[in-house]
């Protein structure tokens, strides 16, 4: 069985997790064991996947949005408590990527959305030229109806986004970001984009959305952002020869 701080420093190299600047710590958040033979992978470390890594009695859970985010209470009380005792008592450690998960051209969350709209990606936007450009643009091959790309993503993700129909009747460029990235929706629209796809929606964003003329779709953060974790997770269980599965816990936002 490999090592925990053997897969820990494989993840924390493949996603380059020291580059980015972050709201949370990426990489080892609670240590457990010191052998891994079994992984859980899931969006976010709630109760109910850390019962799940108990209940298949896994050594390693694998998350996107893990804990200690910045500005949150640091006391170890309630809900915090419950959670972390949940995994001290049953010796599973838990390993999180939140911004480097998002970025990685291959396992990341955009890319992993992109493969299942059949986006190829052209370039990248919303950092200012640093690592930490996460947002994702493109031109279509061919230009579709605005409608008919809502129905794309609501194929590919199994739920209909919501769609703010601020432009033209056809799509031929498109942006896109997982989770709560509905703050570059201004940048995409300055880029000339006519479309552009988030997991959240603002207030605000209907407004910016239809003053700037470009479709934005909010196709549910926890949605977007199912398929980066998956992708790393098959890669650990590939090359260190151990057991994933991921446990999908319904979430409609």
């Amino acid at each position: 069985m490999p090592e925990l701080n053997e897969i820990v420093a494989y993840c924390d190299t493949l996603l380059d997790a020291a580059a980015f600047q972050d709201y949370c710590p990426n990489g080892l958040q609670v240590e457990g064991r010191g052998t891994v033979n079994s992984l859980i992978s899931g969006v976010t470390a709630s109760q109910a996947l850390l019962d799940c890594a108990v209940q298949a009695q896994a050594d390693l859970v694998l998350v996107h949005h893990g804990f200690f985010w910045k500005g949150e209470d640091a006391c170890i009380t309630g809900m915090k408590r419950r959670r972390i005792q949940t995994l001290l008592t049953s010796g599973i450690s838990l390993l999180a990527y939140h911004l480097p998960l998002d970025a990685h051209p291959e396992v990341g969350n955009n890319a992993q959305l992109a493969a299942r709209l059949g986006l190829v990606e052209q370039g990248r936007f919303g950092g200012g030229g640093r690592a930490a450009d996460l947002a994702c643009y493109t031109t279509l091959a061919e230009a579709v109806p605005a409608a008919e790309f809502g129905a794309r993503i609501e194929r590919a993700l199994g739920r209909a986004p919501q769609w703010i129909a601020g432009g033209g009747d056809r799509v031929a460029s498109v942006g896109w970001c997982t989770g709560a990235a509905q703050s570059y929706l201004e940048e995409a629209a300055r880029r000339g984009l006519d479309a552009f796809v988030s997991g959240e929606i603002s207030e605000q964003t209907v407004h910016i959305a239809r003053e700037y003329g470009i479709h934005y779709f909010a196709a549910g953060h926890h949605a977007t952002e199912r398929y980066g974790v998956q992708a790393l997770g098959e890669r650990l269980a590939a090359h260190f020869g151990i057991e994933h599965r991921f446990c999908d816990i319904d979430n409609p936002v």
